[in-house]
């Protein structure tokens, strides 16, 4: 029997006009995270939208249109990125030159996915899900949000009377307000605080208006096909050595993601369409980003937080915001409008959705009846909360191992799968719970149906 979402908000009696709002709220969802990965890399704005709007269709076409995940820039290869840029500086090459090769890492770094995802499909998510229980992914969707978190405050930092707006607006929305005001109080929190920052003339549209209304979202000579007109073989190794450990970090993202997916719908999609399925979907959109210039994708925990809040879980909402991202990607005036959003109105929205990430962990953790009675699991979730935001604060985001720079993330998923596994007393069993499984058991209160 199929499993169905019991949303608050049923999305197939909202409307077509609700529909296309809503679509267009999680497009802005994503838009604060994903616009920031070309800003610090130098990758096209254009080609990351064009890519996220694609690498989400892909997705969702694998895991048989069930999975309402959106898929944006991921912030876990920017170390990668600079690694790449850097040796590439020692021989010669600009930051230009260089980022092409560090694409061929990324799309390799996706090739991993694909070996999970087989051996998923060959042994069965029970025995390859026993290595990420609860006890670890819980406390990496708690790190992910506050790793992310001081990217928010720094972003709230340039004006926090903006940021405070943008925050009051989505809570007054989501608590106060009646009908459509309730499920889409992202969108207004952005569009009300950008409107006040540039009335007050916060926010320089110069770049929108030198920018054209139409254009192509990438250039050939940023493609990593343009690389093997005249390969650099010693980079491109490089790179690919640099880049393809930071996927072991990002396949633990993907894997807490679709268990946030799955608390905050009430649907275990680990088991159908199941995880190899989602981990396919995330890896191909990956690959085909990098080919063109574009940033890695990830399942987006920005959007994760919006479904918690607006209790709309149509996957179709989903498509409509990355068919948006794919038409505005062709317009670099729009490219142009968003790069001029105000930091602070990014980092007051950032502020809520990345709190809500972290939230999701917590109840990840709860509703699955973990044990901190026991040693065994205090400390690895200890270990894993400790080291990765110890090492995206206290070192600057990533450690050297000689060969490759791990960010915290990373290093807190490897030590907590691997201390997981060896330390004895393990309780958990994929498949026996599918309420633990799925994380969550929603109570949905009838008269906010209407």
């Amino acid at each position: 029997m199929s499993q169905t979402p019991q949303a608050v908000y049923d999305a197939r009696t909202l409307g077509k006009g609700k529909m296309l709002t809503l679509g267009l709220q999680h497009m802005f969802a994503m838009f604060g995270a994903t616009v920031l990965v070309p800003v610090i890399t130098g990758l096209s704005m254009s080609a990351t939208l064009l890519f996220a709007g694609l690498g989400t269709l892909i997705f969702h076409f694998l895991t048989k249109l069930r999975v309402p995940a959106f898929l944006g820039s991921s912030f876990a290869f920017l170390g990668g990125y600079a690694a790449v840029v850097s040796m590439g500086a020692q021989q010669g090459l600009s930051a230009t030159e260089s980022l092409p090769y560090a694409c061929i890492g990324v799309f390799s770094a996706g090739i991993i996915y694909f070996i999970l995802a087989a051996l998923i499909a060959a042994f069965g998510a029970k025995k390859v899900m026993r290595f990420f229980p609860p006890i670890v992914t819980g406390p990496i969707i708690i790190a992910i949000g506050l790793t992310l978190s001081g990217s928010a405050i720094q972003n709230c930092n340039s004006n926090w009377w903006i940021a405070l707006l943008a925050i009051v607006i989505i809570i007054v929305c989501n608590i106060f307000g009646r009908g459509m005001i309730r499920i889409i109080p992202i969108l207004l929190g952005v569009l009300g605080s950008y409107i006040v920052a540039a009335c007050f003339g916060i926010c320089d549209f110069t770049a929108v208006k030198e920018a054209a209304w139409l254009g192509l979202p990438f250039r050939w000579e940023n493609t990593a096909f343009h690389v093997f007109s005249n390969p650099n073989w010693g980079l491109l190794v490089s790179a690919i050595i640099a880049i393809v450990p930071i996927s072991l970090a990002t396949m633990m993202e993907h894997i807490g993601d679709m268990c946030a997916i799955s608390s905050t719908v009430g649907v275990n999609y680990l088991e159908d369409p199941g995880l190899h399925r989602t981990l396919m979907g995330d890896g191909l959109a990956t690959m085909l980003a990098s080919l063109f210039g574009a940033p890695a994708n990830t399942t987006y925990g920005e959007n994760t937080g919006v479904l918690n809040l607006t209790k709309v879980y149509d996957p179709r909402v989903i498509r409509i915001a990355a068919v948006f991202a794919i038409i505005l990607s062709f317009c670099p005036k729009f490219s142009a409008l968003i790069a001029c959003m105000p930091a602070s109105t990014i980092g007051g929205v950032s502020l809520v959705l990345y709190g809500m990430i972290s939230a999701v962990g917590v109840r990840n953790i709860v509703e699955n009846r973990v044990d901190f009675t026991k040693s065994r699991n205090v400390l690895v979730a200890a270990l894993i909360l400790v080291l990765a935001i110890g090492i995206k604060y206290g070192a600057n985001d990533s450690i050297n191992l000689g060969f490759t720079s791990l960010s915290g993330l990373a290093v807190a998923a490897i030590v907590g799968v691997i201390l997981n596994a060896i330390l004895p007393g393990k309780d958990y069993e994929f498949g026996a719970n599918p309420q633990g499984d799925k994380a969550v058991d929603f109570e949905i209160n009838p008269s906010l149906r209407k």
